[in-house]
């Protein structure tokens, strides 16, 4: 007889739940509080990145290579690759120890990582600033994930093989689901992946894991070289950033590295704060030449769940139900990976404990 699964949630990680149990050979339903892509989904945005260097959190950086072999196998059933290389430019002014605990971790495991003197950067990369640098690396290996074309295309695909999905929104989530107007769904298996609302439908998870709004500042660049620009990784005892160049005809788009942990997902105004905008931009502007004077593509609030260690919870609720939670903004670059465990772990190939310290980035797990 063939096994049933229901996945709540139509973000990278539900849909990672999905495809592996599909490929599992469970029949698969998605249930999703609004359309797919959901563009109040902490997945729907216009890129996400992957890259190896993590500071001292090994365990992260030895699943990176899991995680590519994951979306290759993605790729090769979408049918098409969804993913820029553009390297890693990661930049420290001193006083912190994310890049040095980066690089000595990369280069014990073998990556390749070319150190940039201070006075180097601006030679190398005109666009930039290099005035303040302490220290600084680049790696050839990283890139972006064209985010919001991967949700679209995963659901499109798990739709044309026969996975079901049901726009509704959920009351109470227990070893079924009892959707708002009463009905109850019921299978084999559950999975809980609804992301910064996690919180509200499981209440063990409050304290644990907490919405976050984050603001993020999109803009046009006037020089065409920013789209072969490496993503840059700007760390600064003042505020740091980050930097996804303009690939793939996105915009260029900046965040900053510091959590909100305020906000409600369910809120319908997602207007951004016009001082965080601004504050952004001034990060950006010490590193970046004439940044206040580019066009704007437009400002957004995405919503973050955050673990206070950014440690990820895949962790079982009862006998025959999971909750995948906690991703912070570092989550989607393994949801393939996660997507393919969590369901050999349900199909009786994996052990639970192992996988969830495994995706809490405490060890790693064999294949």
């Amino acid at each position: 007889m063939t096994r049933t699964a229901l996945v709540l949630g139509a973000g990278i990680m539900g849909l990672s739940a999905a495809w592996g149990l599909h490929r599992e050979g469970f029949a698969v339903s998605v249930v999703e509080q609004d359309a797919v892509p959901n563009p109040r989904g902490s997945s729907v945005d216009d890129h996400r990145l992957i890259r190896h260097a993590y500071g001292a959190q090994r365990g992260y950086m030895r699943m990176v290579d899991e995680a590519y072999e994951a979306w290759d196998a993605l790729w090769r059933d979408l049918g098409t690759v969804l993913h820029v290389p553009t390297g890693v430019l990661a930049l420290d002014e001193g006083g912190g120890d994310w890049l040095r605990d980066s690089r000595a971790a990369l280069r014990e495991a073998g990556h390749a990582v070319q150190d940039l003197a201070a006075g180097s950067v601006e030679a190398r990369f005109p666009l930039l600033r290099g005035a303040g640098i302490a220290d600084a690396f680049h790696m050839e290996a990283g890139g972006v994930l064209l985010a919001q074309r991967i949700v679209a295309a995963f659901a499109a695909h798990l739709r044309a093989n026969g996975v079901a999905f049901r726009q509704a929104r959920v009351r109470e989530v227990g070893e079924a689901l009892t959707l708002e107007d009463g009905t109850r769904l019921a299978a084999d298996a559950l999975v809980v992946a609804a992301g910064p609302w996690a919180s509200r439908l499981l209440p063990a998870l409050r304290g644990r894991v907490t919405p976050s709004a984050q603001v993020i500042v999109r803009l046009r660049p006037p020089d065409a070289g920013w789209s072969r620009m490496p993503m840059i990784l700007d760390l600064s005892p003042a505020g740091g950033f980050y930097l996804v160049p303009p690939v793939a005809g996105t915009p260029l788009k900046i965040g900053d590295h510091s959590f909100s942990l305020q906000g409600d997902p369910d809120d319908p105004d997602r207007t951004p704060d016009r001082r965080e905008v601004e504050r952004i931009l001034s990060l950006a502007a010490r590193r970046v030449h004439g940044i206040e004077d580019w066009a704007r593509e437009g400002e957004a609030v995405c919503f973050y769940d955050v673990e206070p260690r950014e440690a990820f919870i895949l962790e079982p609720l009862g006998r025959r139900a999971f909750v995948m939670c906690g991703f912070s903004g570092h989550g989607f670059k393994f949801g393939p990976v996660l997507g393919l465990r969590l369901a050999a772990t349900l199909a009786g190939r994996e052990e639970t404990a192992a996988l969830s310290r495994w995706a809490a980035g405490r060890e790693s797990v064999a294949a």
